[in-house]
């Protein structure tokens, strides 16, 4: 009676056999076979040029599923999930302007000099280059700024939350600082919640070939990662610089704004320039844009080691003026005195406590996504009528019409363009994390900023250097006709009638025909 209750000796093979499908199941879907794999899939490879080579879109056409590996402790309890590609072409209008690195374009000696500049990117811990030295980041206070949960394997992703912009041309000098805190930043954060999108081109230094070179490192960790050519050059004899700023930056944006169902409104959009700058001091800009709940925030960039602000024609303060003095000579002998006129925001400066301004920049930003994503703002140039300025200024300046006008400075994070001078200007202004430490904790100040919801009735139009006026600050606004600032004569446009007036000293004879 007992031997009738086991099944019969063809069905034990059938139950063994379904037995060992569902295990072989469960051992291919779970993390620890994808911890095997991230253990032997090497960190950097040559480029997959045929990979890279393909100009049908600009996304990642492939999904890499791996743990993220650091050498540092930063990202240590979250866990990875597979990220999600974006196969979408998102040229537009300006779709011509971007290209896609082939191997004609990656120079073979170049190519030959990219792996220690890998390797430093991707590990903190490398000392093949004398690059800035960053402290490591308070842990507890960025806490609130990664996922609350890991998802389960087979979960859809859910929207991206970071998104990592930069235009980089020539600047090889500088990408295992910057990119190497770009990495260990988007460790913390959840790299499947991170996307990287860098414009270049035009470089001969080896930046074109170092960033192609760390599509696969970058893929490995989960992160989407966007990399496109363009032969944009703003400092072109006769182009207007602001107007193809504007376009680099907008490419470098294109992922985001032309995939809007792929982002969360209050996505954080993190847009770097090519800046010499710390882990602590990245994540301090995108956790004082969530704490303080401001639309927008910036660093500060110093240039001659510390001693002097960098981006001056941009920022206005709430008062409207400049953030330093420049008189009608276009002397920068005041260029040291920050706010003169404004003494509650030079002691915010002085205290390195936050403080609203009317428009900032300086070399590091972080804004949400929420006005790019519902209202299609853009970077531009000047309408007709408007007063010229510089499109960070102009961007700010769409973001109060617009309603968004919470703009801030973030004084604790102090920036400089090369790693000397991001030592040095750290040395004068301090870390990120001493400064918090100083302010918040040994002098117990507040660091919460007092918004005004109304930006100041003229703005300080400053066209160049020798030729100022005061301006509504919504000049523009209603009129949008767009203009040709090619033949303006500021900066590197031609000046205008340049080579179509005729001279006495030319020859020719009042009223005669040259051609004879």
């Amino acid at each position: 009676m007992v031997s009738s209750l086991w099944p019969s000796r063809g069905s034990e093979r059938i139950y063994v056999g379904l037995l060992l499908v569902c295990l072989f199941y469960i051992l291919l879907s779970s993390p620890i076979l994808r911890h095997a794999e991230s253990i032997v899939k090497p960190a950097w490879r040559t480029p997959r040029i045929s990979a890279i080579g393909d100009s049908s879109d600009l996304g990642i056409d492939e999904t890499v599923t791996g743990e993220t590996t650091s050498s540092s402790d930063l990202g240590d309890d979250v866990e990875e999930n597979t990220s999600a590609s974006f196969g979408v072409d998102f040229r537009e209008e300006q779709g011509e302007l971007l290209s896609v690195p082939t191997v004609a374009d990656l120079n073979e000696s170049r190519m030959g000099m990219v792996g220690p500049y890998i390797s430093a990117i991707m590990d903190p811990k490398d000392t093949h280059f004398d690059r800035l030295q960053c402290p490591r980041p308070i842990k507890e206070r960025y806490k609130m700024l990664r996922p609350k949960e890991s998802l389960p394997f087979n979960v859809q992703q859910p929207r991206k939350r970071y998104f990592f912009a930069l235009n980089l041309y020539e600047c090889a000098y500088v990408l295992p600082r910057l990119l190497g805190s770009i990495i260990e930043a988007m460790r913390f954060l959840g790299p499947e919640d991170c996307v990287l999108s860098i414009v270049g081109g035009r470089s001969d230094d080896g930046t074109t070939e170092i960033l192609a070179a760390l599509q696969d490192a970058i893929e490995a960790l989960n992160v989407t990662y966007y990399f496109r050519t363009s032969d944009i050059d703003p400092l072109k004899g006769g182009n207007d610089r602001v107007t193809e700023l504007a376009k680099l930056r907008n490419l470098a944006l294109a992922p985001l704004t032309t995939q809007r169902d792929k982002y969360a409104r209050d996505s954080a959009i993190i847009f770097l320039n090519d800046v010499s700058i710390c882990t602590d001091d990245i994540l301090e800009l995108i956790y004082q844009r969530r704490h303080q709940r401001a639309d927008m925030v910036c660093a500060m960039d110093w240039n001659n080691n510390g001693d002097t602000f960098y981006d001056s024609w941009i920022g206005r303060s709430m008062n409207g003026d400049m953030f330093v003095e420049v008189p009608q000579s276009g002397s920068f002998e005041f260029s040291h005195n920050l706010f003169w006129n404004d003494r509650t925001a030079r002691s915010h400066i002085d205290e390195k406590l936050p403080l609203q301004v009317f428009a900032c920049w300086n070399g590091a930003v972080v804004f949400k996504a929420e006005p790019l994503l519902s209202h299609s703002i853009k970077f531009r140039a000047a309408y007709k009528d408007e007063c010229y300025t510089g499109e960070p200024t102009l961007f700010c300046k769409d973001l109060w019409t617009l309603g968004y006008g919470r703009i801030a400075i973030i004084p604790s994070v102090n920036v400089g363009y090369n790693d000397e001078q991001s030592r040095n200007t750290k040395s004068k202004h301090g870390y990120a994390s001493a400064n918090i430490q100083q302010a918040e904790h040994d002098m117990g100040l507040s660091t919460e900023i007092e918004w005004k919801t109304s930006p100041p009735q003229l703005v300080k139009c400053q066209p160049d250097w020798t030729h100022s006026s005061w301006a509504p600050w919504d000049d523009a606004v209603g009129e949008h006709v767009p203009f040709d600032w090619s033949r303006s004569g500021y900066f590197n446009a031609k000046k205008p009638f340049d080579k179509e007036l005729e001279f006495e000293s030319d020859g020719k004879e009042y009223g005669v025909d040259a051609r004879g």
